[in-house]
C-alpha cells in the first residue's frame, strides 16, 4: 500500500512541477523594470524568453516577439534551451508514469517491467527538474551582473542609457516547478524498489538438486551384505601366535631357531 501512495504521490507531484515549468516557460515577466528609483513612471517594461512588452499607464499593454536568433545573448539561448529540454523530458516521464502506475493494470504486465518504467520516468523528472532550475538561476545570474552595471553607470552621470532590471514572477515560479520535479523523481526512484519482485532479491543464491549430474565415488572399502561366511582362523601346532615385543610388534623366529 505504501508503495501505491508513495508512486501516486509521486506523479502528482512531478505532474504539477512540469505543469509549472512550461507555466514559468510561457510568461513573459522573467524581468521586470526596476521601480525603486522612480516608483511613478508612465511605461513599465518587462521581458520574458520569447518576447519584450511595455504596458503604459492608461493600461495599454504591447509585446513584440524576438525576431532574431542570432542576435540574443548566448547565456539567454542556453536558458531557453534548457527550459525546452526539460519540458520534454517531463512529458515524456508522465507518458511513462502512467503506464507504470500500480494501480492501472495493462494487459499482462509484470511488476518487474513496471519497475523499470517507474525508475525511468523518476530519472526523467529529476534531470527534468534540474534543467528548470539550471536555466533560471542562469537567468538571475545574468540579472544580478546586469543591475550592477546599470547601477555602476547610474553612479557615474550616465543614468539614461540603460535600463534596469530585477526578477520576475516567472522565476520564482520556475524554481518552485523544478522543485516540484526533482522531489516527484526522487518519490517515484523510491517507489520502484517496493516494485521489484521478492524473488529477484536473491537472484545470486543458486540451489543444486540432486540428480544424474552428481557423481559419487567409491570409498577404498568393501561394505558387506551380512550373508558372507565368517572367516575362521586355523590355529595349531605350527601356527602359534608370535608373541610381542615391548614396543608392541611381533617377533618372529629366524631361521636358526628351528635348526
Amino acid at each position: 500500500m505504501s508503495t501505491t501512495v508513495c508512486q501516486v504521490m509521486g506523479f502528482i507531484v512531478s505532474s504539477l512541477g512540469v505543469a509549472g515549468c512550461i507555466i514559468s516557460t510561457a510568461m513573459d515577466m522573467w524581468s521586470t523594470q526596476d521601480l525603486y528609483d522612480n516608483p511613478v513612471t508612465a511605461v513599465f517594461q518587462y521581458q520574458g524568453l520569447w518576447r519584450s512588452c511595455v504596458r503604459q499607464s492608461s493600461g495599454f499593454t504591447e509585446c513584440r516577439p524576438y525576431f532574431t536568433i542570432l542576435g540574443l545573448p548566448a547565456m539567454f539561448q542556453a536558458v531557453r534551451a534548457l527550459m525546452i529540454v526539460g519540458i520534454v523530458l517531463g512529458i515524456l516521464g508522465l507518458l511513462v508514469c502512467i503506464f507504470a502506475l500500480k494501480c492501472i493494470r495493462i494487459g499482462s504486465m509484470e511488476d518487474s517491467a513496471k519497475a523499470n518504467m517507474t525508475l525511468t520516468s523518476g530519472i526523467m523528472f529529476i534531470v527534468a527538474g534540474l534543467c528548470a532550475i539550471t536555466g533560471v538561476s542562469v537567468f538571475a545570474n545574468m540579472l544580478v551582473t546586469n543591475f550592477w552595471m546599470s547601477t555602476a553607470n547610474m553612479y557615474q552621470g550616465m543614468q539614461n542609457i540603460q535600463t534596469r532590471y530585477t526578477f520576475g514572477s516567472a522565476l520564482f515560479v520556475g524554481w518552485v516547478a523544478g522543485g516540484l520535479a526533482l522531489i516527484g523523481g526522487i518519490m517515484m526512484c523510491l517507489a520502484c524498489r517496493g516494485l521489484i519482485p521478492e524473488e529477484s532479491h536473491y537472484k545470486a543464491v543458486s540451489y543444486n538438486a540432486s540428480g544424474r549430474n552428481i557423481s559419487y565415488r567409491t570409498g577404498p572399502y568393501k561394505v558387506g551384505s551380512g550373508y558372507e561366511p565368517e572367516v575362521k582362523t586355523r590355529k595349531g601346532a605350527g601356527y602359534e601366535e608370535a608373541p610381542r615385543s615391548e614396543d608392541g610388534r611381533r617377533s618372529y623366529p629366524s631361521k636358526h631357531d628351528y635348526v
